[in-house]
């Protein structure tokens, strides 16, 4: 019986032979290439989560009349993107279950449809939360560097079409990586722009680490304190570790899937690497 899978258009390298893939499913039979089994139930209870923790963001900057800022309305978008991948990880599970259990039959080429709607809803929700967390740290940059021009800078009409740009954008390349997934060039374009987005991300965060330890430096030097300069440096690199390191290890294994597809897909090591899929997924 045919039943859904989450991305399941990533789930296989398609660009081998079958010879190949036999070949490569034999090299990686091993006990630690047999995947990891992830209940369903899991999945339905992290996506509860996640879809409550990212409600309640919404809603305190919804009902916060000091929180209507391009800043907060940013913060705001980037929960709804999360909340994509909630709501189709919801649904997806919940027929998952009900077919599992014989309380719904779905017609084969329905659930493929289904499998399309909600794989372009994930990739919508990849690339729009990429971008959101990409225009939240050029926020905070021009918070930073250009604070006095800031409101003049990012004002409301900007942010607007800042978040429509980023939707569209969204919506425009999940749909042509749905349709044109089997070519290598999409996944090439899917992985550069995590790069970037990485780049991106590193070059603002520490720029703006180094201009406030500049600060303090000179704080430091003027009250004689170099204690509580080191403490606040420590502090600071700590939290720009933390930030862009959860960001790598949640996003890294996902992207580095995409590239073995791409490179390797036929190498036992990269087939051993694919059957845990579904963790990266968690």
């Amino acid at each position: 019986m045919s039943t859904l899978a989450p991305l399941r258009l990533l789930r296989e390298p398609w660009n081998a032979s079958e010879g190949n893939q036999s070949n490569a499913t034999a090299g990686a039979s091993s006990p630690w290439c047999q995947g990891l089994n992830i209940p369903n139930e899991l999945f339905l209870m992290l996506g509860l989560v996640s879809l409550v923790e990212n409600l309640l963001v919404v809603a305190a900057i919804l009902k916060n009349r000091n929180l209507h800022s391009p800043t907060y309305y940013f913060i705001c978008c980037l929960a709804v993107s999360d909340m994509l991948v909630s709501v189709s990880n919801l649904v997806e599970t919940l027929f998952m279950l009900l077919m599992e259990h014989g309380v719904l039959v779905i017609h084969a080429s329905i659930v493929r449809h289904m499998d399309n709607v909600i794989d372009m809803l994930i990739c919508s929700s990849i690339v729009s939360s990429l971008s959101f967390l990409g225009v939240i740290a050029v926020d905070r940059y021009i918070t930073i560097f250009y604070a006095l021009r800031y409101h003049s800078i990012m004002t409301l009409q900007r942010a607007v079409v800042t978040m429509a740009s980023v939707w569209l954008a969204s919506t425009v390349s999940s749909t042509i990586f749905i349709t044109y997934y089997r070519n290598n060039a999409i996944l090439l374009c899917l992985i550069g722009f995590f790069l970037f987005m990485l780049v991106l991300m590193l070059v603002l965060y520490i720029h703006m680490f180094t201009l406030a330890r500049h600060h303090l430096c000179s704080i430091s030097s003027q009250q004689k304190q170099p204690t509580i300069y080191r403490s606040s440096s420590l502090k600071g690199a700590i939290t720009l570790t933390i930030l862009l390191g959860v960001f790598f290890i949640c996003w890294g294994p996902f992207f580095f899937h995409l590239i073995l597809i791409v490179t390797c897909p036929t190498n036992p090591f990269c087939t051993c690497f694919f059957s845990y899929f579904n963790l990266f997924l968690i």
